[in-house]
């Protein structure tokens, strides 16, 4: 894995820009404003974005002094491995839980958390613990969302669920699967961005999430438990029958154990394709004209490998645009300026404390989890390294900080996502704030980082990477 990554390059002589400081960062600033206005007018996914990622890269360009070194950092930025990996593996999970969701998964994890127990708190703890598997399982809280939530949102409230408690549990299953999977983009980014193994840094991280994540469960259901009841009538959008479609389960299982055994990302991802189709099929869970249909007379073909992929690719150009952003404010130096004074004087804390501020400022910046964490990588990497905190470390401490904040605040895609699944039915809508508010594993996660940099909790148990 280390010879796949490599540090977002950095040039000799630094880009500059009209007014300094100010002209480097304010095509970013243009863009926050404009998605925090798209997010707020309700902007249904990444596609919405593009116009504005394309106006703040012309404004970059025409701040910056020098076009040449300009467009060299836009193009050496994007044509990194790290986001050719990050593409391809989106692309890739996006086709595995196209297939798996065609063939049922979500309806038998539905009719599991209806056999468990058919109260709310059972509706709760289902939903968390079914997000958990789906997303740990595909590596992908946006598709758990998207695809998982609004079934098991609609089936949750009709067992008497509340409402707000019930999509908080539902993100917060999703977002706890993501800090879990060995295949999450934010697993493999914060991994490949401090140049150690995948599989290593989920193993190390496992002493932060797993009690956060029980923590977070016990949570949803107490809170659940007490809530005032409301009776409301909804009913699943999908028929579930019985939990044949558990059989995929197998699918999951062995794309994370081959991960775990240190197989290549896009090797297992490929694998637990073939492995999926393989099964539908032959369960008859699938059928084969589902995987793919030509359509002679439309000069086309469909099928849910095809619409999988599509679901990767309005993230996938939203990468590729906001790198490009990312590029002339990274060649431009701002961010080793920043922490100038933390490389000069390295200590433990203080060089943890700066990892999670570089990465929660640039989260806040940039608004995507993944772009932030690969825009500071090459200064994390540095301050960390002075200091003595292992890559390990350094990795985790950047996936703990990106999986809290876009999953608590209503300007973010995940919170917005959320609440765009109580859309339509007869279940009551609810706002990306009131989803993010009720994420008790974002909360424990937030608690979680500043007991382990305050305490070093967990420092001295990661071996070096």
């Amino acid at each position: 894995m280390n010879r796949i990554f490599r540090a977002m390059p950095s040039t000799s002589t630094p880009l500059t820009f009209c007014f300094g400081l100010l002209g480097a960062i304010a095509p970013m600033l243009g863009f926050v404003a404009g998605v925090g206005a798209l997010a707020y007018a309700g902007a249904p996914d990444e596609r919405g974005f593009w116009p504005v990622l394309l106006l703040a890269l012309a404004l970059s360009r025409a701040l910056a002094t020098d076009g040449d070194a300009w467009s060299e950092a836009v193009i050496t930025t994007v044509a990194q491995p790290i986001v050719a990996t990050m593409l391809l593996a989106w692309l890739l999970a996006g086709a595995l839980g196209g297939v798996l969701a065609a063939a049922g998964l979500v309806d038998g994890i539905v009719w599991l958390a209806r056999t468990v127990g058919a109260g709310p708190v059972a509706a709760v703890g289902g939903a968390f613990i079914g997000c958990a598997m789906l997303s740990t399982a595909t590596g992908t809280s946006f598709g758990t969302l998207l695809v998982a939530g609004p079934v098991l949102y609609s089936a949750g409230v009709g067992l008497g669920a509340p409402p707000a408690i019930l999509l908080g549990a539902i993100l917060a299953g999703a977002t706890w699967g993501d800090s879990i999977s060995p295949i999450s983009d934010t697993s493999i980014a914060s991994a490949g961005s401090q140049g150690t193994d995948v599989a290593g840094t989920v193993r190390a991280r496992l002493q932060y999430v797993i009690p956060a994540g029980l923590l977070a469960l016990i949570a949803s259901c107490v809170l659940a438990a007490f809530a005032p009841r409301e009776v409301i009538t909804a009913t699943s959008e999908a028929e579930v029958l019985s939990g044949t479609p558990l059989l995929l389960l197998i699918v999951p299982v062995i794309v994370v154990t081959a991960l775990l055994r240190r197989r290549p990302l896009l090797e297992a991802l490929l694998l637990g394709i073939v492995l999926a189709v393989g099964i539908g099929v032959a369960s008859g869970l699938l059928e084969a004209r589902e995987v793919l249909r030509v359509e002679p007379g439309a000069f086309g073909a469909t099928g849910v490998v095809i619409d999988g992929i599509g679901r990767g690719v309005g993230v996938s150009v939203f990468t590729v645009l906001l790198m490009a952003l990312i590029g002339p404010l990274q060649a431009s130096g701002t961010l080793d300026r920043l922490v100038a004074r933390s490389v000069a004087a390295p200590e433990v804390r203080r060089a943890e404390w700066t990892i999670v501020g570089l990465v929660t400022l640039a989260t806040f910046l940039t608004t995507h989890s993944v772009v932030a964490m690969l825009a500071v990588g090459p200064v994390v990497q540095r301050v960390g390294g002075a200091a003595g905190v292992t890559a390990y470390r350094r990795a985790n401490l950047l996936d703990l900080t990106v999986c809290t904040w876009p999953f608590l605040l209503p300007w973010f895609l995940p919170t917005i996502l959320a609440a765009s699944v109580t859309a339509g039915g007869a279940v009551p809508q609810l706002t990306p704030g009131a989803a993010g508010l009720h994420n008790t594993y974002a909360w424990a996660l937030v608690a979680t980082v500043v007991v382990a940099v305050v305490t070093g909790y967990g420092r001295g148990r990661e071996r070096p990477g």
